[in-house]
């Protein structure tokens, strides 16, 4: 069995991701707070806070870790003209800074496993221009070079790729998804018609961190329904 870290694992994405691994690997569930879904899983689950957390919590973890999947994100959607720079700096050192000080705790457990990988995320505004997505889309920009640039530095030993989604239905994107109405116009503007689900992403998730993906490193995946790249 895999050591698997996962980040963010309370709601969303995370979870799910938390929910298909845990059925064949052993996964170490970091989130803000366990919550009943969490705790129904075969998961070891322990409460952080990426923002706040002392990150000595780590040193608990086994000495060799596999896969390092970290998902804490963001939405904030505003015009450019009303972004404080304390929001940019925010959004900044949660999608970035803090997953950069993540993955450098837990490298030395990573280089360990002498086939490890680690799994980020980005968005599908990083591609394309998105009216209000000035904040998310230059965090997430900073992950995706991050990402490639770490590919390259830890090869052969550490993989390293980024999973770019479009709208997906998650507590993070409420707002977004409120009405069926919603739901519905923005399922419109992805050439597969609909929306994604956590599964969608969460499958890919655990592509990643298999030996099936073992010759795959450096990339951005986008699972969008299309949106990024036809028409």
């Amino acid at each position: 069995m895999k050591n698997i870290v996962i980040i963010g694992a309370g709601k969303g994405i995370g979870l799910k991701a938390t929910e298909i691994l845990s059925q064949a690997e052993n996964i170490f569930a970091f989130s803000r707070s366990i919550t009943p879904e969490l705790d129904d899983l075969n998961s070891t689950n322990l409460e952080f806070d990426s923002l706040l957390s002392d990150y000595s919590i780590f040193d608990s973890l086994p000495e060799t870790i596999d896969a390092l999947v970290y998902c804490p994100g963001s939405i904030n959607l505003k015009p450019f003209h009303r972004i404080s720079e304390d929001e940019f700096l925010q959004d900044y050192k949660q999608n970035v800074l803090r997953a950069i000080k993540t993955i450098q705790y837990l490298l030395p457990r990573l280089k360990k496993s002498g086939n490890g990988n680690i799994v980020l995320f980005s968005s599908v505004a990083v591609q394309i221009g998105m009216t209000f997505h000035s904040v998310v889309s230059s965090s997430k920009g900073a992950i995706e070079g991050l990402t490639r640039s770490l590919a390259a530095e830890l090869a052969p030993n550490i993989r390293v790729n980024c999973i770019a989604p479009s709208l997906t239905i998650t507590s993070l994107s409420e707002k977004l998804t409120a009405t069926e109405e919603k739901i519905e116009n923005a399922a419109q503007r992805h050439p597969l018609k609909r929306i994604g689900k956590t599964e969608d992403i969460a499958e890919m998730v655990a592509f990643l961190v298999s030996d099936k993906s073992s010759w795959i490193t450096g990339q951005i995946l986008h699972i969008d329904g299309g949106m990024s790249s036809i028409k």
